[in-house]
């Protein structure tokens, strides 16, 4: 006779526990792992971004090739991509300096003062190009890249005696005026953003952050100075005159660079050159412009100089792979969220530490 407190007592035998023991005994219930079948692997994914990948590059070498030229006569403003491969007489090399100027060459990007600096250099080099025009829209960047660029005009100038003309866009401040300074004319909107002569050394210091999260750096160094403008602890005074040092060694140079390039005294560039911007009206009335006009405008003078009769064709850069990569990165660009873009300028604000001809905003 079953228990009376047993939960199958009364049950028919096929209602009854399974787990219940024949023999008597506690109720035990076997153990047993519940298996789940894995998602299979999204193997289609990489394909698809590659085949996304390709119809971009596809869809860019269309644009590219069905976009209207760059030219003097007011249809456009670009060659297409497939004439920039063919011999020209009398031509206008065209070379875009866009966004801040760090060295490098960025890759397949072509971005970077190795990459623009080597653009200026070849088409200098090229017989058909009577003249060059920088579009530059940038608000300077690090020292040495900046120079970079600045020698690759030089070079156009003095040794190939080919005129250089820098046309300004938005921005055209701190080391952006640096190289405008090179050519033998700026053209400016009226409203471009443009001077802001001179030098800065940004450090970001972290060590209250650290601090909070329980970080601590250690140093172990060969020197005094070897860890100059570490972002882990303030600068001690013997520091700060050390840089301060440097940052009125690269000013002078600045100075100097805005004194020959525009043929003005440094005494008469001085007074403009304690890091104010101005406007492309100001600029001409203290004679950092040469005129206020457009791109096409810019083109006129630059085939004038060039002497180039009639309506000058335009080579604009070397590498046409060049154009299609930068308007596929405009393009992605676009595409970022607005995290992703505060994320990267905040790693452009505390990522380099250096000497700066940088327009900071």
């Amino acid at each position: 006779m079953a228990p009376e407190n047993d939960p199958a007592a009364g049950q028919p035998e096929d209602l009854a526990s399974p787990y219940a023991p024949s023999g008597g005994g506690s109720a035990q219930a076997p153990f047993s792992a519940v298996e789940y079948d894995s998602p299979p692997p999204r193997r289609w994914l990489l394909p698809l971004l590659v085949w996304l990948y390709g119809l971009s590059i596809a869809a860019a070498v269309v644009i590219l090739l069905r976009a209207p030229s760059r030219g003097s006569d007011g249809k456009g403003f670009l060659k297409p991509a497939a004439s920039l491969l063919s011999t020209r007489k009398d031509s206008v090399g065209w070379v875009t300096i866009g966004g801040a100027i760090y060295q490098g060459d960025s890759g397949a990007w072509g971005k970077g003062s190795t990459a623009w600096a080597r653009r200026i250099r070849k088409l200098a080099d090229r017989k058909e190009v009577k003249a060059i025009v920088l579009d530059i829209n940038s608000p300077g960047g690090s020292v040495g890249a900046v120079q970079e660029i600045h020698s690759a005009v030089l070079y156009a100038r003095e040794e190939k005696k080919k005129p250089v003309v820098a046309v300004l866009g938005d921005v055209a401040a701190s080391g952006g005026y640096y190289v405008a300074a090179a050519c033998d004319k700026v053209v400016a909107h009226p409203g471009t953003l443009l001077g802001s002569i001179g030098v800065i050394f940004h450090v970001s210091n972290i060590e209250g952050l650290f601090s909070k999260i329980g970080v601590r750096s250690e140093v172990i160094k060969s020197g005094k100075m070897k860890d100059i403008g570490s972002m882990t602890r303030p600068m001690t005074g013997e520091e700060k005159e050390l840089l301060q040092a440097l940052i009125n060694d690269a000013y002078q140079q600045f100075l100097g660079a805005v004194s020959d390039g525009r043929k003005m005294s440094k005494e008469s560039v001085l007074p403009l050159a304690d890091g104010r911007i101005f406007t492309g009206a100001q600029a001409l009335r203290l004679s950092l412009v040469d005129e206020l006009g457009d791109s096409q405008r810019g083109l006129a003078l630059a085939a004038r100089l060039g002497g180039i009769t009639g309506k000058p064709e335009v080579i604009r850069d070397v590498d046409s792979l060049s154009d299609m990569i930068s308007l596929l990165d405009s393009r992605m660009s676009s595409l970022l969220s607005s995290e992703t873009a505060l994320a990267l300028r905040l790693s452009d604000q505390i990522g380099f530490s250096g000497l700066e001809y940088r327009w900071r905003h």
